[in-house]
């Protein structure tokens, strides 16, 4: 389903939204996340608080501008893909995506400091469990994947942990084959038997 073109006050909101994250970035790289509070990122933004705290709720979501984006993406593919399109390759191309972001020139220092911060790994843990149960109840919502809710939130964690998986990999491309030869064939298996009737796969 294709949506409107956003209005001028939304394209606003994500504009500052934008400048608001790549400000926060800057700054955390450049001086060390722990050495910049808000208030900093406000004033380089020329922002006030209260505006950073409507875009970002916590001062490590603005290291992960791009979260609630990905998470409506990997629903999406579930729920908006065609009727007779497979599942696990609509999810695939998602996961797919998001490594190319986060592999992408420059990406390597942001992951760094990703991990050398427990605050920032222990919310990236968070959102991707988040993102996990987001896409369990999309797989489970749809009638015709016909999967039970455990076999659901089983795969769901596959794909969410194939993110961090390639992510890390000498050769991403050729882990997300393996990793999804390995998804595909766990769906299969948590298949329940036919019954009378079509159902999309």
């Amino acid at each position: 389903m294709n949506e409107p073109p956003p209005g001028r006050r939304e394209r606003k909101k994500a504009a500052t939204r934008q400048k608001i994250a790549e400000t926060a970035l800057r700054l955390f790289l450049e001086r060390g996340y722990e050495a910049v509070g808000i208030r900093d990122v406000a004033a380089e933004a020329d922002v006030a608080v209260t505006t950073v705290f409507s875009h970002f709720a916590s001062k490590e979501a603005l290291v992960f501008e791009q979260d609630q984006d990905f998470e409506q993406r990997l629903t999406r593919a579930v729920a908006d893909r065609a009727p007779h399109e497979p599942l696990i390759p609509a999810l695939r191309r998602e996961i797919e995506a998001l490594v190319r972001h986060c592999t992408a020139d420059g990406a390597a220092p942001i992951w760094k400091m990703i991990e050398s911060t427990p605050a920032l790994r222990k919310y990236e843990e968070s959102m991707r469990l988040r993102h996990a149960e987001s896409l369990a109840e999309s797989l489970a919502a749809d009638p015709g994947l016909r999967h039970t809710a455990t076999a659901c939130r089983t795969i769901a964690r596959f794909v969410i942990d194939a993110f961090a998986l390639a992510r890390e990999a000498a050769e991403p491309e050729t882990a997300l084959d393996e990793i999804f030869r390995m998804v595909e064939a766990a769906w299969e298996a948590g298949r329940p038997t036919a019954k009378a009737g079509g159902s999309r796969p």
